[in-house]
């Protein structure tokens, strides 16, 4: 599938390949936390920082793949009223800055982590026929011939888990994800961001120098969030180091 600079999948392509850096950087933010006005206005300050994309997640009471740190974020967010229209509108208001992958519906890409590879084919259909990029997760047990799968169907990116298990900060990154990258990478023509536990600058950098083509954050930045850190300044440290 070709994809042009009016679609989705065009927008986020067009990220990848100006970003500047070694790896584009895709901070994540929380729909709603701590209420929508300040979830955009973190958002724009990602945009600031430097980030070359945004995944926007939809807070959810039982989500898959959450660490406690963003679970927290959800789970407040859930409470203060947050909704799938409100986050849409914090959608709109940083899709005319940065293209913009939403955790549940709209925007440049849709990410749907439980989504099993066998019942994509309707969604995929359905976000092709929107300009909507659905972006798979694979990670390091996937099974070489499901990677292929995944990797060939692929729009946007190709979300690489970098651990298995849940998001969240860790002291280091796991002794086998540059391995999961070059595999990634050998089975899609899209390009390929890692994420879960990427939440210093050393461990961007280290993503990048294995290949990785996005750099994905997420519990440090919602962490900063919720203890009032500038956010700007952590995802300036963070572009930076892929610079």
């Amino acid at each position: 599938m070709t994809a042009t600079a009016t679609t989705g999948a065009g927008r986020i392509a067009a990220a990848f390949a100006n970003s500047g850096k070694r790896a584009a950087l895709m901070p994540y933010l929380m729909g709603g936390f701590p209420d929508m006005e300040a979830s955009k206005a973190i958002g724009l300050a990602y945009a600031d920082g430097g980030a070359d994309l945004v995944e926007l997640g939809v807070p959810f009471s039982d989500p898959l793949a959450d660490g406690p740190v963003i679970f927290a974020a959800g789970t407040a967010a859930l409470r203060a009223g947050a909704t799938t229209a409100g986050v849409l509108g914090v959608c709109e208001a940083l899709a005319a800055r940065i293209p913009v992958v939403i955790a549940a519906a709209g925007a440049s890409g849709l990410i749907v982590p439980d989504l099993p590879l066998e019942e994509a084919p309707p969604l995929l259909a359905a976000c092709d026929a929107a300009g909507v990029a659905l972006v798979p997760l694979v990670a390091p047990t996937t099974p070489d011939e499901r990677l292929r799968a995944i990797g060939e169907r692929a729009r946007g990116f190709l979300y690489t888990v970098s651990v298995t298990g849940t998001t969240g900060e860790r002291k280091a990154l796991s002794e086998t994800f540059a391995t999961t990258v070059e595999r990634a990478r050998a089975n899609t023509d899209v390009p390929v961001a890692l994420g879960f536990g990427i939440a210093t600058p050393e461990h961007a950098a280290q993503a990048a120098a294995a290949g990785a083509d996005g750099v994905i954050v997420g519990s440090r930045l919602v962490r900063a969030a919720a203890e009032g850190e500038d956010v700007r300044a952590v995802v300036e440290g963070l572009a930076g180091a892929l610079r």
